[in-house]
């Protein structure tokens, strides 16, 4: 037996503030000009937001203040008790262009041979413990803090005192087999408003919350909440002081929640407010996808895949395979990863095509996980030929279970 903890954070938080206003303003650059180069970083305090970084674009303009705005009030930080609110805050842009010296590598005449914007490791990981392929704690973390976001934007909310900062934290108790067992601790901090109690809250956790979570995911793993597991709710007391007032914020402070709780590895790059040249975002998507379908074609029931590259090189310098021992095939780790690199096109290029990523699809990927979301396909407007038009896009498309077959030719 042992035991192994992720966690989330809300789309509320100050980190996860700041990823989601970088990803909205990439978005409006790419609905805009999809030839745009971005990597976007912001700030956010007490009344306070400061973007920074590159952006070139020829036919992009972009109010950096109406789009952090807007993004701070769909979040909810609509009132000045917050000591930030989308009305008053403070926007401050510091955008410049891209280095040159960067773009000359990435910028080439042949799309396809475009050159991978950083050097770099990126990972991708997937499991069978959940329907997602993704670790329990982490699916079980983000679940709860959905729930609990979609019932403070619920009209005649259950629990009205809610505020939009909130973390969330699962133990999982495991077999020496690694197969789940049971909840062994539940940590949930949500900020409120002043004169609530905890006991409260611990209650509406209880009774509201998390019925509502056990029926999001489904009977088996619900079947984990086995009536003993220990509850902290807002350990301290109280969390009336939250969001970018109670700490600051910044742009990819949060890259185990973006992706597995750190459960298989992760290279340290940044996904949000990068466009896919920036192959810290792009890679890792690619890599996610490959492991998902692996698993799901049976070739291992937990796989780890690293891609590297060389900055302004368009093919990756190496691949590499973890299955920890449960390959279902006869191959070894370095032979599966060499028919990656024969099964699937890893050129930047490639992937960007593969996964439609210069359409503005970016901001619903900035708060609850980059990994393990349900894809869809949804309309958004954009700039075509001067003109703006309505079209139909993949979200979250390196979700897609939709390389399976070709992944079980392995197993032959």
């Amino acid at each position: 037996m042992y035991l192994f903890t992720s966690e989330s954070v809300s789309e509320g938080h100050p980190d996860k503030v700041a990823d989601q206003i970088s990803d909205a303003i990439l978005d409006e650059f790419l609905r805009q000009d999809r030839a745009s180069h971005v990597a976007c970083e912001t700030f956010v305090s007490t009344g306070l937001v400061v973007v920074g970084g590159e952006a070139t674009s020829h036919e992009a303009y972009v109010d950096i203040q109406e789009i952090a705005r807007r993004t701070i009030r769909r979040i909810g930080y609509t009132k000045s008790d917050y000591k930030f609110d989308a009305d008053s805050c403070a926007v401050i842009s510091t955008l410049h262009e891209q280095s040159a010296d960067i773009a000359q590598g990435v910028n080439r005449g042949e799309s396809e041979e475009q050159g991978a914007g950083d050097q770099g490791m990126m990972f991708g990981y997937a499991c069978s413990e959940t329907e997602d392929y993704m670790p329990l704690p982490l699916s079980l973390a983000h679940t709860t803090l959905m729930e609990l976001a979609a019932i403070r934007h619920s009209d005649n909310s259950p629990m009205p005192y809610l505020r939009p900062d909130a973390k969330c934290q699962y133990t999982i108790e495991y077999s020496d087999d690694h197969v789940p067992v049971r909840i062994h601790t539940l940590v949930l901090s949500t900020q409120h408003d002043e004169g609530i109690s905890q006991e409260k809250i611990r209650e509406d956790i209880k009774n509201i919350l998390l019925p509502r979570v056990k029926a999001k995911v489904g009977p088996a793993t619900a079947a984990l909440f086995k009536g003993d597991y220990v509850l902290h709710v807002n350990p301290t007391g109280q969390f009336v002081i939250g969001g970018p007032h109670g700490d600051t914020g910044l742009t990819g402070r949060k890259i185990i929640v973006d992706t597995y709780g750190g459960r298989g590895a992760h290279g340290g790059g940044a996904f949000s407010g990068k466009d896919p040249s920036k192959v810290d975002r792009s890679a890792a998507y690619a890599a996610r996808y490959i492991a998902k379908n692996m698993v799901a074609a049976g070739v291992a029931s937990e796989m780890l895949v690293q891609i590297s590259y060389a900055i302004g090189v368009a093919r990756p310098v190496s691949i590499f395979v973890n299955t920890y021992g449960t390959s279902r095939c006869v191959l070894t780790d370095g032979q599966i990863a060499e028919r990656i690199n024969d099964l699937f096109d890893l050129r930047p290029a490639a992937i960007t095509e593969k996964f439609g990523l210069l359409n503005p699809i970016y901001e619903p990927t900035a708060a609850y996980g980059h990994m393990g979301r349900k894809p869809y396909r949804a309309e958004v407007e954009v700039r075509e030929g001067g003109r703006t038009v309505r079209k139909e896009v993949q979200f979250f498309g390196w979700e897609l279970l939709d390389s399976v077959d070709k992944c079980a030719t392995l197993l032959k």
